[in-house]
């Protein structure tokens, strides 16, 4: 049965959860926001939007500041608990455009093993620097799955499988900070799951916070696709021989 619901992983971003939370409302569908240790007024905010909105949005507090990855977690295993079976993951800074979200959730119902992610259609507002460090992670990327499927590994709106997505977590360690989204949408494919995307725009505020420091998660993710790299030398053997029998040209590398 395909139930989905929304995961916020959140982390002092009070300007814009509420006009997020707002324009994600008439969608219909469950909400867990997951507070990364904000504390203060940030922390405040959610839990006022939390009690307001009581109907269909919750609130998990992690007690301190984890990363992305450990918030998303959060969020999904307290979704699967409650008994939905996909999540669709979307940032609370506010970039993205919430009027994708029954694409998304249309296409994950079509193919309910995929995971469903967003590819960004970028405006002026993009920071020059930024989009140049994602080709650079495209490009990686492609030869970590030595595969195009994934198009792009960073946006934070995507739909997980439930089941298949915590299933990894448990069988592996999965990045928690700035290079989670990449992680676990290159290992999920590692176990066999398609990925499908879809173009979707995405617009840098300006008034918008960020909390990518330029030096210590380009550092990060510069270990992950080492890490991913050795992983895919591992792999890559058994991939190879499947593809000379005629197995399937890409995935299952696991």
């Amino acid at each position: 049965m395909f139930r989905p619901c929304l995961v916020v992983p959140y982390y002092r971003h009070e300007r814009a959860i509420g006009a997020l939370i707002a324009r994600l409302k008439p969608h219909g569908v469950a909400c867990w926001i997951v507070d990364d240790g904000s504390g203060g007024a940030a922390s405040s905010v959610v839990q006022a939007l939390a009690e307001r909105e009581a109907s269909w949005l919750q609130l998990l507090s992690l007690p301190i500041n984890s990363g992305k990855g450990a918030a998303v977690h959060a969020g999904c295993r307290a979704a699967y608990a409650a008994g939905f079976s996909h999540a669709l993951q979307i940032d609370a800074d506010g970039q993205h455009d919430t009027g994708d979200v029954p694409k998304l959730l249309a296409l994950a119902a079509a193919q309910p093993q995929a995971v469903v992610t967003g590819v960004p259609l970028y405006d002026t507002s993009v920071p020059k620097v930024r989009l140049y460090g994602r080709r650079i992670t495209h490009a990686l990327v492609w030869l970590h799955t030595l595969s195009f499927e994934i198009v792009d590994s960073m946006c934070g709106m995507r739909v997980y499988p439930l089941s298949s997505a915590l299933a990894l977590w448990a069988r592996e360690p999965v990045a928690q900070r700035m290079d989670f989204d990449t992680d676990i949408l290159v290992r999920l494919y590692w176990s066999g799951l398609r990925v499908v995307s879809v173009p979707t725009r995405v617009t840098y505020p300006t008034d918008g916070v960020s909390h990518f420091h330029y030096l210590r998660d380009n550092l990060r993710m510069a270990r992950l696709h080492l890490r991913l790299f050795g992983g895919m030398l591992r792999r890559a053997p058994r991939w190879l021989w499947r593809r000379l029998r005629g197995g399937r040209a890409d995935g299952a590398m696991a």
